[in-house]
């Protein structure tokens, strides 16, 4: 490399570095000023960036498979509010610190619509983070035994929007219910959160160990600043037994 490449691999400028001389030829062509010029190149190498800076923001929310809602159909759950959850994409509840509840029986897109938002959250320069419930619960559980909670807390605490899917599902014992009600409690307006689940809010004790006093705790901090939006169908997924 010559001393300017030198200088631009130092500086981490890829683009510039491999598009300059091409730029240069256009540049000549076209009879651009300097300014034009060097305001191209930036403009390219910012844009890489950005694209860069996306792709880390997706890789680090661990979605299990990235979902958008060009993808959803919306003619498939029985009952479904659309311009409800068109609205969430404006992702103004992010900017509030406040959380949704997607609520409805298996298979009707909950998590498809969460992904979606999470996706959505990436794109535009929030921080997001994936996970089960109960994969949550267990990897608490686990950092507590090894001393590590402080350390395992703050990895659900960090990000801008925390995807909590499918609530309900299994039921969380007392210690992983005090463990998640801890991330809850710490988030209550501090970083919004998105859960699925498949229980009403009434039927939530039974999600954490029947323990009514913690359940009426976390709710009251969940609810304070949240949307709930209520789906209701068969499941998608069954749909070609059905059909069958």
């Amino acid at each position: 490399m010559n001393e300017f490449e030198m200088h631009l691999a130092y500086l981490k400028l890829p683009y510039i570095r491999e598009n300059y001389e091409t730029a240069a030829t256009a540049a000549a062509q076209k009879q651009w000023t300097h300014v034009h010029f060097l305001s191209e190149l930036i403009k390219q190498e910012a844009g890489l960036r950005k694209d860069k800076a996306v792709l880390r923001r997706i890789r680090l929310a661990r979605f299990p498979v990235v979902k958008t809602m060009d993808q959803f159909n919306w003619s498939w759950p029985k009952k479904i509010n659309r311009v409800q959850i068109e609205n969430l994409f404006r992702l103004k509840f992010i900017e509030e610190k406040s959380n949704v509840i997607l609520i409805g029986p298996v298979g009707v897109g909950k998590s498809h619509i969460s992904i979606a938002l999470g996706y959505q959250a990436c794109l535009k320069n929030q921080n997001v983070l994936f996970t089960s419930a109960i994969d949550a619960v267990n990897n608490l559980v686990a950092a507590q035994h090894a001393g590590q909670l402080k350390q395992e807390l703050k990895k659900y605490l960090k990000p801008s929007l925390l995807l909590i899917d499918e609530l309900g599902y299994l039921p969380i014992d007392k210690t992983g219910a005090d463990l998640l009600f801890q991330v809850i409690s710490q988030r209550y307006e501090q970083g919004s959160i998105i859960i699925t689940t498949n229980r009403v809010f009434q039927d939530w004790p039974a999600i954490f160990n029947n323990d009514s006093t913690l359940t009426s705790a976390l709710l009251d901090r969940l609810l304070h600043h949240t949307e709930a939006v209520v789906i209701e169908g068969a499941s998608y997924r069954m749909r070609k037994e059905k059909t069958e």
